[in-house]
């Protein structure tokens, strides 16, 4: 069963906690989904991904190509699982369902300080540990990030 993870962006942007969060996953041998739900968005961190330093090289692809399944990093706005993924993440207020979290290693959800994405935030929070799934709360208001709330 999978622990969630929640991020709390309050002084990093998405793309850079996303490529911090991305590399730990594929050091740990993890294929990884990424779920959003606004296309447009995606396409920016698609091409944010790409533009890392070259040692930092992200393999990755948008979901709805020819070879879905073999992507180490799967963006998409609906059903990412092409590439049995062992983590997901949630960005732009991306839902994931108990049964979704149930199946994975881990769910990752980042989301802004702003009032929709930290409601949105409180009830996965709410719904996935009544479910029974670990989570823990980081946030980088202190400029690092501290887990600051496990349940």
């Amino acid at each position: 069963m999978a622990n969630a993870m929640f991020y709390h962006l309050t002084q990093r942007p998405l793309d850079a906690t996303l490529r911090m969060l991305l590399e730990k996953s594929l050091a740990a041998d993890w294929r990884v989904a990424v779920r959003g739900t606004d296309e447009a968005g995606l396409r920016a961190l698609d091409q944010a991904l790409w533009l890392g330093a070259e040692d930092s090289f992200l393999p990755h692809g948008l979901a709805g190509g020819a070879h879905d399944a073999a992507q180490p990093i799967l963006l998409g706005t609906g059903d990412v699982s092409a590439n049995a993924p062992q983590c997901l993440m949630a960005v732009h207020s991306a839902d994931v369902s108990v049964a979704e979290a149930q199946g994975l290693e881990r769910v990752c959800i980042l989301f802004d300080d702003d009032d929709v994405p930290k409601a949105h935030a409180r009830t996965h929070w709410k719904t996935l540990t009544d479910a029974g799934i670990k989570a823990q709360y980081w946030s980088d208001q202190s400029g690092r990030w501290e887990m600051l709330r496990e349940a």
